[in-house]
């Protein structure tokens, strides 16, 4: 009995988790997009009617700015990237560098963003043409970038990351949410991300993480 219970014990540590840290990412990109698809309806608001809607404008750079890219992107450059890049994924032209340098550029097109929204919203054309470019460029990018990362990234890293290194990983995430970006954060995220989705008509992304922590107790 003893023996058929460690052995049973065994079985149980030695199995690959239920949740990857690749499955949180990609869940999370599903509230990206849905707030994505939000700021293509901004963006259609802006050329049809030459009108910038503010309040849903800041909501969206409020978003982007505090779940895309401080939740999200910030787990893949402190947590995922680097022990990618320890599992041979590193380089100038690997696929690692040229997520960093797509990050970047989200950043400068978030900034674009930012910087024209309170003149476009006055009546500046010149700024309402910024904004617009910007803002078509950020959706372009990030529905690339996320592409990238679902299909090819993504996989590639669950298939070369160890056991250890998933459970590690999923340890620093939880701990990241913890610790560094803050308890409520992604709650209040969310509701930005679904209250833009419900002015706006677009659908609610399945399954929304409340945090890795949640996002691993409920699978």
């Amino acid at each position: 009995m003893k023996a058929s219970t460690g052995m049973w014990t065994t079985n149980i540590i030695r199995r690959r988790p239920k949740v990857k840290p690749t499955d949180i990412l990609m869940s999370e990109h599903r509230v990206i997009e849905q707030v994505l698809d939000c700021l293509e309806k901004i963006l259609d608001q802006c050329t049809s009617e030459n009108k910038l809607d503010t309040a849903s404008a800041k909501q969206a750079i409020e978003f982007f700015r505090g779940f895309a890219d401080h939740c999200h992107h910030g787990k893949e450059e402190a947590k995922l990237f680097p022990v990618m890049e320890a599992s041979g994924f590193s380089g100038g032209c690997s696929p690692v560098a040229v997520m960093l340098r797509e990050h970047e550029l989200g950043r400068l097109y978030i900034q674009g963003m930012d910087a024209a929204m309170e003149p476009a919203a006055a009546g500046d054309a010149e700024a309402m043409k910024w904004f617009i470019q910007h803002g078509q460029s950020y959706l372009k990018l990030l529905r690339e970038h996320i592409r990238k990362e679902d299909i090819c990234l993504f996989p590639a890293a669950d298939h070369r990351l160890t056991e250890r290194d998933q459970e590690q990983l999923l340890a620093e995430f939880e701990r990241v949410e913890a610790e560094e970006i803050g308890h409520g954060t992604h709650e209040a995220c969310l509701k930005i991300a679904n209250e833009l989705a419900d002015r706006f008509g677009v659908p609610r992304a399945p399954g929304q993480p409340g945090s890795a922590i949640g996002s691993r107790h409920e699978h």
